[in-house]
């Protein structure tokens, strides 16, 4: 069996338990891998402040892959291996082809490698601080046309009585028809959208190419329908119990759930295997 190198792993109803907490059980087997040599990193819906929002018990301090994959960012230096953005004219598609689907529809923009984040005034009511890691009354407020006159690195949408998956389910088709865009859902009670071809496992492989890493030396995580071809393109893909059905068909195997620390289980695994002594031949 190859030995794994690098471990990705999703962070929200994966690493995270789904309070948002992060068990003493998983904490101690983060240190372990990494204690045994195996790089550890999130790959996560979750901008680089989201991350920092977990790193008190994550501490994280490698790389991450945010914004499913639109960004990459070190976390300790702040160098910048990707950010990728989709333009102010396939924006305003999105959002025209939604609110013609579905009216009511309010939207938000995350920038700057999630730096600033704009929102109207529609979709801050909704909002709470766990949504984006930050409190809704510190969103910039910003007015449709505001919102997609620049590139964006996500851009966000939610309605005040149908749930995420129902709208995502209305509308997915058309917004990918439109091209300039990736639309998937992260578990989160909003929408995302991305520039074409941005997804975790692109970003993933982009920052393995970089590391010299190859995808048969991965493992990753998650449970959500943004982390199917992450568990697709890495040798190793394990999904929690609690994911959805199609992430727990594309995974290669399934752990406990991630109230049960089933990332914690997968960790103590590999971090056993890097630390035990090889048999003499």
């Amino acid at each position: 069996m190859t030995a794994v190198r690098l471990i990705a792993t999703d962070l929200d109803n994966t690493l995270l338990r789904s309070d948002k907490t992060v068990s003493d059980r998983t904490v101690a087997a983060l240190d372990a891998v990494r204690a045994a040599g195996v790089r550890i990193i999130p790959a996560t819906a979750r901008n680089v402040r989201g991350v920092h929002a977990v790193n008190g018990r994550t501490r994280f301090s490698d790389w991450a892959v945010c914004g499913n994959g639109a960004s990459g960012v070190h976390l300790d230096s702040g160098e910048v291996l990707l950010n990728i953005e989709a333009a102010p004219d396939s924006l305003a598609r999105v959002v025209e082809t939604v609110r013609s689907r579905v009216p009511g529809a309010c939207f938000a923009a995350v920038r700057d490698l999630g730096a600033r984040f704009l929102a109207e005034d529609g979709y801050a009511a909704l909002a709470s601080t766990t949504d984006h890691s930050r409190d809704p009354a510190s969103m910039e407020r910003a007015d449709t046309g505001t919102l997609v006159s620049v590139p964006a690195g996500k851009l966000v949408f939610r309605h005040p009585t149908v749930p995420a998956a129902d709208l995502f389910a209305a509308v997915s088709d058309e917004v990918s028809q439109l091209g300039g865009v990736e639309v998937t859902l992260s578990g989160a009670p909003f929408v995302e959208v991305m520039a074409a071809g941005v997804s975790k496992a692109a970003g993933l492989a982009r920052l393995c190419s970089h590391l010299g890493i190859g995808a048969h030396e991965v493992l990753a995580l998650g449970d959500g329908l943004n982390d199917v071809d992450m568990l697709r393109w890495a040798g190793r893909g394990v999904a929690v119990a609690n994911a959805d059905p199609a992430v727990l068909a594309a995974s290669d195997e399934v752990t406990a759930s991630a109230d049960d620390d089933g990332v914690a289980e997968v960790l103590e695994q590999v971090s056993g295997s890097a630390t035990r002594p090889r048999r003499s031949s």
